[in-house]
């Protein structure tokens, strides 16, 4: 990154930038005069009381003292995707949470609380899509009453990484002490790809239903109570992908979950039993749920990919899948936090 002016270091931002995406460099200590510099990238949250705070893509917010500041500028948002389709991430948003519905929501301003018995962070989590009506501390003690009530802990899903995205919230409760938990990524494609894929699909059974089979491969709360199977159930059109086990003993060899949308298909729950892998399964599911989806009309395909399963996202990658924004879960700072429910990923 590119930092001088006529062959001199510059501070080129000023805390009206608050807000835009920038670029800074800094010493390691006020004192360091060897020209060991670091550099940080993301956007600008905060500048108070000599501290600049800069959240980056993947949520995490770096505070840096003004006074080691050798550098600094605005820069463009990050270049766009060059594959995949077009999508802003206040789409993404409303259709990804159409996939994990909650049993129960209240409506916050523009803020949504959502439960679910705690089964997934996704449905038991605030999705924060903009006011809420009131001043931020008065809403984040309103949050924690309303989990508190239900035996939740307080848990505020928002992202990173793309246009229109949360990083300024995030510094804001990472200030008020809620940790950063867990940490996932929105991958986006196109669907015919995925579809044309010379896999097994024929091996893969489709339901609009889950059955004991299904859920043995999946879940990991015990006995699935009824919640459970609302979520799993809940979105405009639901399929369940099975491949069989080489007996009826074994359970199933893989499963898969698709939720069609308009134009969206998102896909999750992809697991391979692990004597099993390495044979295609998951992209035979992947390929057998795509052509359903095509068949419904929907082009685009979206998933999320925690950011420590390397794995999948090489799988995802090869698919033709690119990365659109990242999304984390906050939760409460941990005075008067209730029981931990929600064991299940993001």
């Amino acid at each position: 990154m590119e930092f001088t002016a006529g062959g001199r270091l510059e501070v080129r931002i000023t805390p009206s930038d608050v807000g835009k995406r920038v670029s800074v460099r800094r010493r390691y200590e006020p004192a360091t005069t060897d020209g060991t510099f670091t550099d940080t990238v993301g956007v600008l949250t905060s500048w108070d009381n000599g501290v600049v705070v800069i959240t980056r893509r993947n949520g995490e917010s770096v505070r840096i003292a003004e006074d080691t500041l050798v550098a600094g500028k605005v820069v463009p948002a990050a270049p766009a995707r060059r594959r995949g389709p077009a999508a802003s991430y206040e789409e993404l948003a409303r259709v990804t949470a159409r996939a994990w519905q909650p049993v129960e929501s209240e409506r916050l301003g523009d803020w949504e609380l959502r439960a679910a018995s705690g089964f997934t962070r996704r449905a038991n989590s605030v999705l924060p899509t903009g006011d809420p009506d009131r001043p931020l501390d008065d809403a984040l003690a309103y949050v924690r009453r309303w989990y508190a009530d239900r035996s939740l802990p307080a848990y505020v899903q928002t992202a990173t990484g793309a246009e229109g995205t949360q990083e300024t919230l995030c510094a804001q409760l990472a200030e008020r002490g809620w940790s950063l938990e867990v940490s996932a990524a929105v991958h986006i494609g196109g669907l015919a790809p995925v579809a044309d894929l010379d896999a097994d699909a024929d091996r893969v059974r489709l339901a609009r239903s889950v059955d004991d089979a299904w859920l043995g491969r999946y879940q990991r709360l015990g006995t699935p109570g009824p919640d459970v199977l609302k979520v799993l159930g809940s979105g405009p059109s639901v399929w369940f992908a099975t491949v069989p086990g080489e007996s009826p003993d074994a359970g199933p060899a893989a499963i898969g979950r698709c939720v069609v949308d308009g134009r969206w298909a998102g896909f999750m729950a992809v697991e391979v039993d692990p004597g099993c892998r390495r044979q295609g399964l998951a992209t035979a599911v992947m390929a057998a749920l795509s052509r359903q989806a095509l068949a419904e009309g929907a082009s685009a395909a979206w998933l999320q990919v925690e950011d420590d399963n390397e794995g999948a996202r090489a799988l995802y990658d090869g698919m033709g899948f690119a990365r659109h924004h990242a999304y984390h879960h906050y939760r409460e700072p941990a005075q008067g936090r209730t029981a931990d429910h929600g064991r299940e990923r993001p």
